[in-house]
């Protein structure tokens, strides 16, 4: 790595295509904002452009780094990275140790739950108004595919959003290859995570054996193809969920619904209200699955006096007199 890194060729092509978009998401975000580095070449050139892009913005440009302590030498990856940070000019960078549990959804789903936990304490911490995260386009169709082979409904096979909440991520219009390019262009030496090519992983054998397949099968544009569908499916979700808030409010209370009101009403629109209702009296958003839903909605459609339901966090579903209580167990 050079003295001054982030001058090296920071006018290339590559380099300037990542700038922009960091340059686009600063605009109206003055305030704090922090870079999530891993070290590895997309998020450094994320930090890169940030650190070139924030004076210009009137941004206070910072970076997280988490250290999910899952082999022995990721205490000396994160200090690396951090350093780097460092050097690029970005102040505070700040490392955060995280504890990573596997759950039955696996190790990569408990990682990332672990990671935005420490995101949000610190960006609140700091008070920061935006997480940057560096997902490219090859992100975003790698997702869509491991979520449409779960069998995902619309809102989930809409893939990563550019914006939620304080995580923003720039980079999702832009190729992977081109946000490598931009970091050796900035003069940066990336860190290769080896669990990117790891077979045991679901993403890295879909990235590593999948996507190419998928590439070699239906052409380049397979890829853009991808991000493309899931940007259209979450403006209709964006639409489904704003119909679903709006019935579901206008029911007696978010856990006392109206079965002859919902009966009029599709089901896109009755599965997003019965969701949002059991989550309100208590069942935990992750445990409640697709039958779980279905199962209330025969209370809409299929009703012929059939006994309660149990949903996951002791959470008991009932119809009686017309009505869909949804209420904790005890």
């Amino acid at each position: 790595m050079t003295d001054n890194p982030v001058n090296v060729a920071a006018d290339s092509e590559a380099a300037l295509q990542v700038r922009q978009a960091v340059r686009a998401v600063l605009a109206d975000r003055p305030g704090r904002v922090l870079v999530a580095c891993s070290g590895g070449a997309d998020s450094l050139a994320l930090a890169a452009a940030l650190a070139l892009e924030a004076r210009t913005a009137g941004v206070v440009a910072g970076a997280v780094i988490v250290d999910h302590q899952l082999f022995a030498t990721s205490g000396e990856v994160a200090e690396r990275a951090a350093q780097q940070c460092r050097a690029l000019g970005l102040d505070p960078v700040e490392v955060t140790q995280v504890d990573v549990v596997a759950s039955t959804d696996g190790l990569e789903a408990a990682a990332r739950m672990a990671r935005h936990r420490a995101y949000d304490d610190v960006a609140e911490r700091l008070g920061a108004v935006a997480v940057l995260l560096a997902h490219t386009r090859e992100d975003q169709a790698e997702t869509v595919l491991l979520r449409l082979a779960r069998g995902s409904g619309a809102r989930s096979l809409a893939g990563m959003p550019a914006v939620r909440g304080r995580i923003v991520r720039p980079l999702l219009d832009l190729d992977r290859a081109v946000v490598r390019a931009a970091c050796f262009d900035f003069g940066l030496t990336p860190w290769e995570d080896p669990a990117n090519s790891d077979p045991r992983f679901a993403r890295s054998r879909v990235r590593h054996e999948l996507m190419p397949m998928l590439v070699d099968v239906l052409g380049a544009g397979a890829v853009a193809g991808l991000a493309r569908s899931a940007n259209m499916l979450r403006v209709d979700a964006d639409a489904l969920d704003a119909l679903a808030v709006r019935v579901h409010t206008s029911m007696p209370t978010l856990t006392d619904l109206d079965a002859i009101v919902l009966a009029t009403h599709p089901e896109a629109i009755r599965s997003r209200v019965l969701r949002a209702a059991a989550i309100a009296a208590g069942s935990p958003a992750g445990s409640l699955t697709r039958d779980h839903v279905r199962t209330l909605d025969r209370f809409v459609t299929d009703w012929h006096g059939q006994g309660a339901v149990a949903l996951p966090g002791g959470v008991t579903g009932t119809r009686i007199r017309g009505r869909i209580e949804l209420r904790p167990s005890s």
